[in-house]
């Protein structure tokens, strides 16, 4: 599988088996999980990256000639593409092959580690039951390197994940995967990046959520009623100095009138 510019994530591209002669094209997730992407600073390509949960579902189908694992990122209140966010593992038990779909991964948001985190999933999957089948090598996109980054950061994802990236001119236009074993790839992602959640840690930081609210509520009040009493004071203030002037005036004038008198 192979990732492109609108994903920070790479992966090899394998031939695909035609779309006619697969199964199971109607399989929609069964399990779901949280996920957390963690704040992270703001990147000058991709720009702010705040804290999110995203939502990680999956399914899987076994026969005897075929396994699907079908993985998909679903973004609470915000719509993507349905290209994106998307990644099915595809094994021939007939060929000992396995294959991705799409052949390019793309994320959104970009920069948070999904593409890593799916790619990773994948792998793992196909490691505990299939360590032997092998994953075809392929030719790299040449428009990802065009740009220095892009290429930069597709090798590093490949490479990441145990394929072996060759190329084969110095400018390192012509680039191509080299076939792999399932068992030597490595089904790791960045943890700083993205963690699982389960139900009670959700649950408990939902509780400290709550505290924490109701602390800053007590600390807002209080603070309201520290202005409310400054308030109050400036008031009674502004009355004494309102009754200290006119009484001043008061003076004044009774003084002009004596010495006018005399």
């Amino acid at each position: 599988m192979t990732e492109t510019e609108t994903s920070p994530d790479t992966t090899a591209e394998t031939p695909a088996t035609p779309a006619a002669e697969l199964p199971w094209a109607d399989v929609q997730a069964e399990h779901h999980k949280m996920l957390r992407l963690a704040p992270l600073k703001t990147d000058r390509a991709t720009g702010a990256r705040p804290l999110r949960f995203v939502e990680f579902s999956y399914a899987e189908r076994h026969s005897k000639e075929r396994s699907l694992l079908r993985m998909s990122i679903q973004l609470p209140g915000q719509r993507v593409r349905k290209e994106q966010n998307h990644l099915d593992v595809w094994a021939d038990h007939v060929e000992k092959r396995l294959h991705f779909s799409p052949d390019s991964l793309q994320t959104e948001p970009m920069n948070r580690g999904i593409g890593r985190f799916l790619a990773a999933q994948a792998i793992t999957w196909a490691k505990k039951r299939w360590s032997s089948y092998r994953v075809d090598g392929t030719d790299l996109n040449n428009k990802d390197a065009l740009n220095e980054d892009t290429r930069l950061r597709r090798d590093r994802f490949l490479q990441a994940h145990g394929f072996e990236v060759v190329y084969a001119d110095a400018q390192h236009l012509k680039g191509s995967v080299k076939d792999a074993q399932v068992g030597d790839l490595k089904g790791d992602w960045n943890t700083e990046k993205l963690q699982f959640v389960e139900i009670l840690e959700a649950a408990q930081m939902l509780q400290q959520a709550e505290q924490n609210l109701a602390e800053q509520e007590v600390k807002l009040k209080q603070q309201e009623e520290k202005v409310n009493k400054f308030k109050r004071e400036d008031t009674g203030l502004r009355f004494t100095i309102t009754c200290l002037v006119a009484f001043a005036m008061f003076q004044a004038g009774l003084l002009i009138w004596i010495a006018t008198r005399h």
